[in-house]
């Protein structure tokens, strides 16, 4: 009679709250991401754009960053883990809501990678947008075509390092509550 007089254990309004968003926002990614890897795989040309570009990189036709030219050439393999990583996301995202603590481990995990994922975000979007407004000026470029692409750089700089600090701030409190000793009971 024992087990039936044990009160059941209490859940999170927080662990619950945050699976739910979580299984939206991946199940979400993964059928974009499904859908992306089927168009690219099915439909999109590559491989006759992808020569086109390669020609006109060689005769010197295009300016952009060599950075550009390494994400189409590896857009396929890209696209397929991004889809594979919002399955992995979206699994721990169902085990969260579980309350399986291998969920819990890996979700605090992913939420690692997002802190670091968003502060290299930082950095790589500072390589892009300055490569961009070493591109040459277009023809028929109005006469302030300088002064606002540097204006566009300083708002796309302030607004993108805002959300990466802002994330990486809600990430690390996430972690700290799926760490405590109160979430960390709820989880078998």
């Amino acid at each position: 009679m024992e087990w039936a007089q044990s009160r059941p254990q209490t859940r999170s309004t927080f662990v619950t709250v945050v699976a739910w968003i979580y299984i939206a926002l991946d199940g979400f990614g993964a059928f974009i991401s499904l859908i992306q890897n089927i168009v690219v795989n099915t439909v999109v040309p590559f491989d006759r754009m992808g020569e086109a570009l390669e020609k006109a990189k060689v005769q010197g036709a295009t300016q952009m960053p060599s950075f550009f030219f390494w994400i189409f050439d590896h857009i396929r393999p890209l696209l397929l883990l991004f889809l594979v990583f919002a399955l992995i996301k979206l699994a721990c995202a169902i085990g969260l809501l579980c309350r399986r603590n291998w969920a819990r481990f890996l979700f605090i995990g992913l939420l690692a990678f997002g802190i670091a994922a968003s502060l290299a975000g930082i950095a790589l979007q500072q390589y892009v947008l300055s490569s961009m407004l070493m591109m040459p000026r277009p023809r028929n470029a109005p006469a302030d075509f300088e002064a606002t692409m540097q204006s566009m750089t300083i708002v796309f700089r302030v607004f993108a390092g805002v959300f990466a600090i802002g994330f990486s701030v809600l990430y690390a409190w996430m972690i700290k509550k799926l760490l405590s000793p109160a979430i960390a009971a709820e989880f078998s």
